[in-house]
């Protein structure tokens, strides 16, 4: 019994990441435009991710692309800026969205 719930816990803790603050962009309205696993008006956060993952820098400046808006780097759409968003919370996204590949 013990192993299956040591087995269940490894396997909710190996998935947490992806979920860790996906509450924190529902929150900030991310979700109106972005999708975890696949693209609605913007890229899904799996795909901006897998471009960023390993640059030096990739959670500072997503942060600020959350912040400020963006333009141009997956098409025509613009990204608005997001200035309800604040700092640590924009680092906080940027960082939970460079864990999901």
């Amino acid at each position: 019994m013990n192993r299956i719930l040591i087995a269940t816990a490894l396997a909710l803790s190996a998935s947490a990441p992806a979920w860790a603050d996906q509450a924190l962009a529902q929150s900030k309205n991310c979700m109106a435009c972005h999708s975890v696993d696949k693209k609605v008006v913007g890229p899904a956060f799996k795909d901006i991710g897998a471009k960023f993952a390993g640059q030096p820098g990739a959670s500072n400046m997503l942060a600020q692309k959350i912040i400020k808006g963006s333009a141009g780097v997956w098409g025509p759409v613009p990204m608005p800026a997001n200035t309800q968003v604040s700092e640590a919370d924009a680092k906080k996204l940027a960082d939970w969205v460079l864990t999901l590949k």
